[in-house]
């Protein structure tokens, strides 16, 4: 279990969806500082978030958050992309941006901050996972939300010997502007937010947020059709 309340955290995307709310609920928690990132950090806009330029796919960019906030023991890897791109039709480019960004993003930060949370006495990562995760009806964006959640599953194991405990977030639709034109149902980033850092305070190895992500985790236990009644026609 990791107290949020005097932590100094570290939540990439936090200027806007989720990563905001995230950003907005560390503060009412009593977090001591918020690292909160964005390509432009002029958009981060809570009064009390440090913001910090970060471009996740980007080696360089990683590495200077990193030396600029060395006092971090809770690492939010929220920042993602949705390109959705088919693996049929689209540009190969597109499909792999998708994985530089959701895959290969997490894990630059993870191996940046990793010394650090160790080196102030140990902590936590959040990594935000998708329902798609387990579904794959989104392509590309399936696929490297799937990979990040072997990613967190292995990461778990690998620093459980180094005291940092790792909670991975499951969540459909969220109500932000990414969602504005879906008419299903959506999820207020602030319920999501909360939930995730209870999961964060109580030492949960994931969260599922909402309706549709538990029922489709508890679909991996039935046949394929039972996820993709499609196949069954």
């Amino acid at each position: 279990m990791t107290a949020l309340k005097g932590a100094n955290v570290f939540v990439t995307g936090g200027s806007r969806g989720i990563g905001k709310a995230l950003v907005e609920e560390l503060y009412a928690r009593g977090a001591a500082k918020v690292y909160a990132t964005a390509r432009d950090p002029r958009t981060v806009t809570h009064p009390d978030a440090v913001p910090v330029a970060l471009e996740v796919t980007d080696p360089a960019s990683v590495a200077a958050a990193a030396a600029q906030a060395q006092d971090v023991t809770v690492l939010i890897n929220n920042a993602g992309a949705s390109v959705a791109a088919s693996f049929l039709d689209s540009p190969l480019d597109d499909v792999r941006r998708e994985f530089e960004t959701n895959f290969y993003g997490p894990l630059l930060l993870t191996r940046a901050f990793v010394p650090v949370i160790e080196l102030n006495g140990g902590g936590h990562i959040l990594n935000v996972h998708s329902v798609l995760s387990w579904i794959a009806l989104g392509g590309s964006y399936s696929a490297s939300k799937a990979a990040l959640w072997s990613q967190t599953n292995s990461l778990r194991l690998e620093l459980q010997p180094r005291n940092i405990a790792v909670t991975g977030l499951h969540v459909g639709y969220v109500d932000t502007d990414l969602t504005a034109g879906v008419d299903d149902p959506k999820s207020d980033p602030r319920d999501v937010a909360r939930l995730a850092l209870d999961g964060i305070e109580t030492g949960a190895h994931e969260v599922l947020a909402d309706d549709i992500s538990r029922q489709v985790k508890a679909g991996l236990a039935h046949d394929l059709t039972a996820l993709y009644p499609q196949i069954a026609q």
